[in-house]
């Protein structure tokens, strides 16, 4: 008697949105040292620091440009910080680490072609070695339900449904 793998011949297919992770190095550049007794940013400080500044060290990075003082920063501190950044860093954001992942999320599921998954039956799958952001499972569930057959989550021996396509 053979042995069949009712999973492997179900036509499931499984996306892993770890896949799309990128493992680039995420900084966060907080102004809050920045700051005068943590409240005030005081100008021409603060144009001397980002003058001066060793910014090669977020070669290749991911950077969230946040203030984590209970401080009004100017506008204008943010985007003078990009500028500098911006010769090296991969990706400059606005935010904190959650931000950063969420956005890096966000791009490459844009990339996704929704109707590569035509008709299909798929499982996003669950569990992953990496802290996917929910948003990525809501945004990639939303890009997908117009085209597929059926949504799951999970994993393919055990998956909860999401959408199944009326027919």
């Amino acid at each position: 008697m053979d042995i069949l793998n009712k999973v492997a011949n179900s036509g499931l297919v499984t996306l892993d949105l770890e896949e799309l992770y990128d493992s680039s190095p995420k900084i966060i550049f907080d102004l809050k040292p920045l700051l005068f007794k943590e409240l005030i940013l005081k100008e021409k400080d603060f144009r001397e620091f980002v003058a001066t500044h060793n910014w090669k060290n977020y070669q290749g990075a991911c950077v969230g440009i946040t203030c984590t003082a209970d401080a009004i920063v100017p506008n204008w501190a943010y985007m003078l910080v990009a500028v500098y950044l911006e010769p090296y860093a991969k990706k400059i954001f606005f935010g904190n680490l959650d931000d950063i992942e969420k956005e890096l999320f966000s791009e490459a599921i844009k990339k996704i072609n929704p109707q590569d998954y035509q008709d299909f039956r798929v499982v996003i799958k669950g569990c992953s070695k990496i802290n996917v952001p929910v948003s990525a499972y809501v945004e990639v569930t939303a890009l997908l339900k117009p085209y597929v057959k059926s949504i799951m989550y999970g994993e393919p021996c055990s998956t909860v449904p999401i959408y199944k396509k009326a027919r």
